[in-house]
Order: structure tokens, then C-alpha cells, then sequence
């Protein structure tokens, strides 16, 4: 396939392909909710983050899961993205899709960006919820605490570039790949070993390129070139082993769960880089097991009627989880502290709840006002099934 000459409209999905597609959409946003419930300190998670409580059955539980089995969540959401944007290059000009996409990406944006913004001033009205927002420890108004600190033009930036609901960043990301799409085209079909060399080295040590951070240029690419070539991305490539690449990614993320808790201060680069390294391992392998070692999992829960429909909520899930989860985390935590093992269990429940409400509240508004839900969501979901 010549760079310069895009392809035909693109073919229909293959029917299990596009299950999968929906399906990881789905449990992508739900693994997402458990990562940002982590509820122990310190909260903020980088790969190599330590542990500053005791080794217990949940404190162990949760970073293992927040901060090593389920960090794939990112790499496949991007992968995802790249892979369809490519094969529907042929259906419209590139100008045309980008208005498209200012519409489906960039209104939801700039619409619970600014949401988010109203809320907060809200709950910073009431004492109770002004001090679970100051608990969180994820405030984007570092190093003042509350939005009515202020000026003008910080909150013209947390709106359009740093939002509040941090998760959005991954929208913003995305609509800058979208928009840079011919350039990096070109790059990944004429020089594919130079852009997935770059591309990695500034995933693997989290170089943030502007605007569409570490992950999008690799993975997004990575979607791209495999959609460009005409891959087939249903059948696993010949050296991969299932049982090889589950243990290995279930070793290194027990391997990182085990240092976090044991090597304690001075916190040493070469244990920093270590951590790192087995995140991203963790990262990579986590994401091949998924994608190619999962096939009955996505099989019977596409089989289900009520599944289906809950795929049509994916992106209220995304929208709504942050900063709801980590504001809801302190206030369970503050009115619970009597409760026997109350950092498990609200690590376990709340994420859940939280996407139950974000369904219902979903549902609710496309049943009552589908048009304000288009604007909302970009369109997704509008289907009833």
C-alpha cells in the first residue's frame, strides 16, 4: 500500500472483531474507575510510586491491581482509536473528519471540562464536601486548593488544556493525533522503525510530548500501522503463548507490588528505573493477554442482552468516574472508619457504584433528552442495544 494514495472506504468489521472492540471499550472504562480508587498513600500513582502503609491483604490487593494488573487500560483504549480512525481514512477528506471529530471529541471536552469546573464550585460551597475535595490530594489547582483561588486566566486553562476531571486528558490526546493524522501516516508506513523507536523510548521513560502525553504516539500509531497494512489483528502472531505471557505479566506485577512494600527510603534511581521497567512489561503483556488471550471471556458477555446494552455507556462511565470516585473515597473513608477493613471495601464497592450511577444517570438522560446526550457523549451510545 503506497503512503500517498489512501484506501477505499473501508470494509465492514469482522462481527467478533467489532464485539471485541465494544467490549474492551467497556471494560477498559470500568478497569479505569478501579485505578483511580486507589485510596492509599501516597495516592498520586506513578509506576514507581512506594507504599508509605502496612503490608496487609487489602493495602497488597489494591496496588497490585491499581498499579500493575490493570494498567494495560490506557495502551489498548489508544490502540483502538488508531486502529479505527485508520480504516475509515477513505470514507471522507481529512478536513471533513477532523470537523467531525471537533464535534465528537472536542465539544465533549470542552462541555465536561466545564462541568466538572461548575461542580466543584458547588460542593466547595459546604464544608463537608469543600474538605473531601481538599482529602482527594488530586487537586489540578496546585498548589492552592480551591477553584475560587483562581485568577481568570487559570481557570480558562484548567477548562480548555488542564481540566479538572483529569481523565480528559486522554480525549485531548486524542484529538490531537486525529488532527496530525496525515503527518503520522507518512511516518509509521515510510518510516516505521524510526517512529515506533521514538514513539517507545518516549513510552517506556514517560517523555511527555505536548498535548497527547507518553502512551498516544506509540499505541495510537500502533492501531494505525496495523489497520494501514491490513493486518489481521484476530489471530495472535505465531510467537505468542498464552501461558508464557500471563505469567509473565501476572511475575512482573507481582514483582513490582513486592518492592513497593519492601525497599523502603532512600528511594534509589536504579529502583525507580527498575519499577519502571517491570510497569511497562506489566503494561505490554497485560494488553497481549487481554486483547488475544480472553476470546471466551469477550464471547459470553457479548452474548448477553444486558451486556450489549451496558457497552452503550462506556464513555458516562469515563466522563463521570473522575473526580466522583476520589471525592466519594474521602467521604467513606471520613463516615466509615469504624467499619472493619473500610480501605477494602470501599476500594472493591464504590467503583462499582460509581459506574452504576454513571449508567443510570446515562440512561436517564438519553431517554429524556437524547439531543442534550448527543452533545454529551459525542453521539456514542445512542443506540438502545
Amino acid at each position: 500500500m503506497s503512503p500517498s494514495a489512501p484506501p477505499a472506504a473501508p470494509t465492514p468489521l469482522d462481527p467478533f472483531l467489532s464485539q471485541k472492540l465494544r467490549f474492551w471499550s467497556l471494560m477498559a472504562m470500568v478497569l479505569l474507575v478501579y485505578v483511580h480508587a486507589y485510596n492509599l498513600h501516597p495516592r498520586y500513582l506513578q509506576p514507581f510510586t512506594p507504599v508509605q502503609e502496612a503490608l496487609g491483604p487489602g493495602t497488597w490487593l489494591q496496588y497490585f491491581l491499581a498499579n500493575g494488573l490493570l494498567r494495560f487500560r490506557i495502551p489498548i483504549l489508544f490502540a483502538i482509536s488508531g486502529y479505527l480512525f485508520a480504516r475509515r481514512e477513505g470514507a471522507e477528506p481529512h478536513g471533513q473528519r477532523v470537523r467531525r471529530r471537533l464535534r465528537t471529541i472536542g465539544l465533549p471536552y470542552v462541555l465536561w471540562s466545564g462541568l466538572w469546573l461548575a461542580v466543584l464550585w458547588a460542593l466547595e460551597q459546604f464544608l463537608v464536601t469543600q474538605q473531601a475535595v481538599i482529602d482527594a490530594g488530586i487537586s489540578p489547582f496546585w498548589p492552592r486548593q480551591q477553584l475560587s483561588q483562581l485568577t481568570a486566566g487559570e481557570l480558562v486553562q484548567r477548562w480548555l488544556v488542564e481540566p479538572a476531571p483529569f481523565q480528559l486528558w486522554f480525549l485531548r490526546s486524542l484529538l490531537v493525533l486525529n488532527l496530525v493524522y496525515p503527518w503520522l501516516r507518512v511516518a509509521v508506513l515510510r518510516k516505521p522503525a524510526i517512529y515506533f523507536s521514538v514513539a517507545g523510548l518516549a513510552w517506556f521513560f514517560m517523555v511527555p510530548v505536548p498535548l497527547v502525553q507518553d502512551e498516544g504516539p506509540l499505541f495510537f500509531g500502533l492501531g494505525a500501522w496495523l489497520a494501514l497494512r491490513g493486518k489481521d489483528v484476530l489471530t495472535p502472531p505465531g510467537w505468542f503463548r498464552p501461558g508464557l505471557v500471563a505469567g509473565l505479566w501476572l511475575g512482573v506485577c507481582l514483582l513490582k507490588t513486592w518492592l513497593a512494600f519492601h525497599v523502603g527510603p532512600p528511594f534509589s534511581l536504579p529502583l525507580a528505573l527498575s519499577m519502571l521497567a517491570l510497569y511497562k512489561v506489566g503494561e505490554a503483556s497485560g494488553m497481549l493477554v487481554a486483547w488475544f488471550g480472553l476470546n471466551g471471556l469477550v464471547r459470553w458477555c457479548m452474548a448477553r442482552a444486558w451486556f450489549r446494552w451496558l457497552t452503550g455507556f462506556s464513555f458516562m462511565i469515563y466522563v463521570l468516574h473522575v473526580p466522583f470516585v476520589n471525592y466519594a473515597t474521602e467521604l467513606a473513608l471520613r463516615y466509615g472508619r469504624a467499619v472493619p477493613h473500610i480501605h477494602l471495601l470501599t476500594y472493591l464497592l464504590l467503583p462499582l457504584l460509581v459506574v452504576a450511577v454513571s449508567v443510570g444517570l446515562g440512561a436517564l438522560l438519553r431517554k429524556l433528552a437524547p439531543g442534550i446526550y448527543a452533545a454529551l457523549t459525542g453521539g456514542r451510545g445512542l443506540a438502545t442495544s
